[in-house]
């Protein structure tokens, strides 16, 4: 397959076209039962199908996360895969929401699982981890760049955890920085130059609140967390992502899917939570 055209040019034209709004596809137990689905294989596989019809041809993103696929086996992978190719089919771009992380040969076998064109679960962008130091993700950023492919990298999380490790000052920074903006530095750097957007994205949390002491500037899209059930609405955006804004992708879960199981009252809602955002962004 030849490559496709970087995943950030690609984002871009996908968020001026549908609005920034990513949707995760989150079949945890509890959603599975509010839905009326049991929790096994045909519930994952009807919860899935329900999603990616209700939402692909009018998201920018959809957000699959791996592990409540992972946790039902090969049955689970093999839906996983069938949801990954009807939503790229469908005009949505695919972020997998897998947060790989490990170094050396572990990491490329990572990056060839999601971001190789050949690979049965190719994912436009992958979430990794890069606390094994930034320079482990280095075989994830080359197989994504070939590939057309992308990466959110975790540097500032909404979990409250995430601090005790992403607001360490690192030892002998001449300038003081702590690990989360030594992350969007790294991720500056990947970006140089790309237009109309580079390919190597942060996961920043929007329920964080005041963040002008980071330079979120990094040519980059900045995938948030925590609209909806966590807290933090669409109004929030400007005030914690100030001029980068514009680069902000907005994930929203529970609060579009406890919608369902009804595909029309789902897209109502995701209509409603990308009018809200498209409004916000547009305002700055």
């Amino acid at each position: 397959m030849s490559p496709l055209e970087p995943f950030g040019a690609r984002l871009r034209r996908a968020m001026d076209d549908r609005g920034p709004l990513c949707v995760g596809i989150d079949p945890h137990a509890s959603l599975l039962a509010e839905w009326g689905l049991n929790d096994d294989v045909a519930g994952l596989e009807r919860f899935s199908r329900t999603v990616v019809e209700a939402m692909a041809d009018r998201v920018a993103v959809l957000k699959p996360q791996s592990a409540f696929f992972e946790r039902f086996g090969s049955r689970g992978v093999a839906v996983l895969e069938k949801a990954v190719e009807e939503a790229r089919a469908a005009g949505a771009l695919v972020v997998m929401d897998a947060k790989r992380g490990d170094i050396g040969s572990t990491m490329a076998a990572y990056a060839e699982s999601f971001l190789h064109q050949d690979a049965p679960l190719f994912s436009d962008a992958l979430t990794v981890s890069p606390y094994l130091g930034y320079g482990s993700l280095k075989p994830a950023v080359e197989l994504a760049r070939e590939n057309g492919a992308g990466l959110f990298v975790l540097a500032l999380t909404s979990n409250p955890e995430g601090g005790e490790v992403q607001h360490a000052v690192r030892t002998g920074d001449p300038d003081g920085r702590n690990v989360g903006a030594t992350m969007l530095a790294h991720l500056a750097a990947e970006n140089a130059g790309a237009q109309p957007l580079g390919s190597f994205g942060a996961v920043v949390g929007a329920t964080l609140g005041d963040l002008s002491s980071y330079d979120l500037a990094i040519n980059g899209p900045l995938l948030a967390p925590g609209i909806g059930a966590q807290g933090a609405t669409a109004a929030d955006l400007p005030r914690v992502f100030g001029a980068a804004v514009r680069n902000v992708v907005p994930n929203v879960s529970r609060g579009v899917l406890r919608h369902g199981p009804d595909a029309g009252a789902l897209r109502a809602a995701a209509d409603r939570f990308a009018e809200e955002i498209r409004a916000a962004v547009t305002s700055v």
